[in-house]
């Protein structure tokens, strides 16, 4: 959902005991929509432009940045590296916040500028402002032929959005709400009601007071008496009085282990259907719930050319497959050719030239018949030549082909454990580590004239156990080989049973680990595989010196021997708990 004016409000009131006196000490730009202000103390400020989530927060997550800023974010840099935040403030009850700096310029004059996000859906910006509240740049530029009523470009002085025509949830009055009931239709649900006249009142809220007024969601107005609108009411100006009090409990809707919707009230709507989360602040909520959103996003837009690549070249491979296996389940009938070749060598004093078949008993099969199909052009010796010719030929193939469909095998495993990679993928090295592994392996065409990417060493991801012991897990299948190459061989190696997943190692220092730590191990090789959904996962683990690559395999693929093997249900709460970066 988009962040509603009433959740904004939340938010500001959260952020802003928090951010006040605090000076920017880098700007950066991990995204085309988003920009991060690093803050004195290590505090994260993110502001999100984007049109599926426009936000502001405070993070705990880590962004890689591109290795060149673009043009906007060195313009941040210029004016607010060393600002110091002088107020936050939300307008009314508008979807747009306003982050006030104090600057000094070159000549060290003191100053303002006014950092604007407007959370508006597609309409989202975000708006660096001048002390005298001109456009210095914008993240979005809007001419006069995009708003003519509204154009957003550097020099002309900013201006609030229009008028919505809709009262402020925050002026609601009970004459103003009783005069819009007697004048709305009837056949109008309630949600739509408030939706059309109160601004501040987000869909997920208005279908909420519904509910508490009149014990479902797609309730309409004509089922409400007297006393049911007085309910109404009642409802409504409790939650005005919540936002103007500035009473908020931030929460967020689970169903079947994804974030549906968040608010700044408890949301009972949905009853058994999806569980209800409290969380102690709203950048905690927000980091959360947008974590999983924005990876699908991620994969989705960075990963597309990727996924295509590797699920077209494994399809190409199932197909080259079932045709390289009839081929090898007709090799396997081949005796059948050298007997025919042997029974018209035998039958040669009876044949002619231009017979179509040769009808003759079959001296391995007891004396019966059996008719062989000839060609009229041949001559009997070079029918005979031809099913020779068939049969070793058939006996070459069927080696041959056992070896490429072994290949084939190979290759398409070695397939669907990059496409559980890019599924994994969370930074923007884990995709270009990616592509230069199918790229390596010919699987992803290389350009002529392709610029060369700067090469950021990955680092695996880290754990560390109840116990204290350190746990890594590779990102990709070129890590995975050198993760367990470079490991210490009395390390413990983890790998989903027959499933795709990333290795992992339980570093022990060579002395014997303790089962919870074995346990949070196979957790997280559970967590990172295939299996991430499933229950009662089998891992096998096994010292790092009973792992061994087979010369020529694929990245990632090894075999290893006398594991053991435990049973796990993968939970994100114990990934969370146990990361370290």
């Amino acid at each position: 959902m988009a962040l509603d004016a009433a959740c904004l409000q939340a938010v500001v009131e959260e952020l802003r005991p928090q951010l006040l006196g605090l000076r920017i000490d880098r700007v950066q730009q991990p995204a085309r929509d988003q920009v991060i202000l690093l803050l004195r103390g290590g505090v994260r400020l993110l502001l999100n432009a984007g049109a599926n989530n426009p936000r502001i927060q405070l993070t705990a997550q880590l962004r890689d940045n591109p290795a060149e800023p673009p043009m906007f974010c060195m313009l941040l840099r210029k004016h607010l590296v060393g600002a110091r935040v002088s107020g936050l403030t939300q307008p009314g009850l508008e979807r747009l916040v306003e982050l006030h700096l104090d600057i000094t310029d070159d000549f060290g004059r003191p100053g303002e500028r006014t950092l604007v996000l407007e959370a508006m859906g597609r309409h989202s910006n975000l708006i660096l402002l001048d002390g005298e509240r001109r456009v210095i740049e914008c993240m979005r530029r809007v001419d006069a032929e995009m708003s003519a009523e509204r154009p957003v470009l550097p020099g002309l002085f900013y201006q609030y959005p229009p008028a919505h025509g809709k009262t402020y949830l925050s002026e609601l009055t009970e004459e103003d709400f009783s005069a819009k009931l007697a004048q709305a239709n009837p056949e109008r649900t309630l949600d739509a009601f408030l939706l059309d006249g109160y601004f501040g009142v987000s869909p997920l809220l208005a279908r909420e007071l519904a509910f508490e007024t009149a014990g479902e969601t797609d309730a309409r107005l004509f089922s409400l008496e007297a006393a049911g609108k007085r309910r109404f009411y009642e409802k409504t100006a409790a939650l005005r009085d919540a936002v103007k009090e500035s009473r908020f409990t931030p929460v967020a809707l689970w169903r079947d282990g994804r974030p549906m919707d968040f608010s700044c009230v408890p949301i009972r709507q949905y009853g058994g259907a999806a569980e209800c989360r409290t969380y102690p602040s709203f950048s905690a909520l927000m980091d959360e719930f947008y974590e999983s959103r924005e990876r699908q996003e991620r994969i989705r837009q960075r990963g597309a050319d990727l996924i295509r690549a590797a699920s077209g070249a494994r399809d190409r491979l199932r197909r080259k497959l079932a045709a390289q296996e009839k081929d090898y389940a007709a090799a396997q009938d081949r005796d059948a050719l050298r007997l025919s070749g042997e029974l018209i060598t035998a039958n040669l004093y009876r044949m002619e030239r231009g017979q179509r078949k040769l009808t003759c008993e079959n001296y391995y099969d007891e004396g019966r018949e059996i008719t062989i199909a000839l060609d009229p052009l041949l001559t009997p010796q070079e029918n005979a030549a031809k099913y020779f010719k068939r049969y070793a030929k058939a006996k070459t193939a069927e080696k041959y082909l056992r070896e490429q469909m072994a290949i084939a095998r190979r290759d398409e495993a070695y397939l669907g454990s990059v496409l559980e990679e890019i599924a994994e993928a969370e930074t923007e090295q884990d995709f270009n580590d990616i592509r230069a592994e199918l790229k390596e392996a010919g699987f992803l065409r290389r350009k002529g004239r392709e610029k060369k990417e700067p090469q950021r060493p990955a680092k695996p991801r880290e754990f560390r156990t109840t116990a204290g012991l350190r746990v890594l897990v590779g990102r990709n299948n070129r890590q995975n080989d050198r993760l367990t190459r470079d490991a210490d061989h009395r390390d413990l190696w983890f790998h989903t049973q027959k499933i795709h997943g990333s290795h992992v190692i339980l570093c022990t220092g060579g002395a014997e680990p303790d089962e919870e730590s074995v346990v949070e191990a196979a957790k997280l090789a559970a967590w990172y595989s295939q299996a991430r959904e499933s229950g009662n996962v089998p891992v096998d683990f096994t010292p790092v010196k009973n792992v061994r690559k087979p010369a020529g395999a694929r990245p990632g693929m090894v075999i290893y021997t006398t594991c053991r093997t435990v049973n796990v249900t993968p939970e994100e709460e114990t990934v969370k708990r146990l990361r370290v970066c």
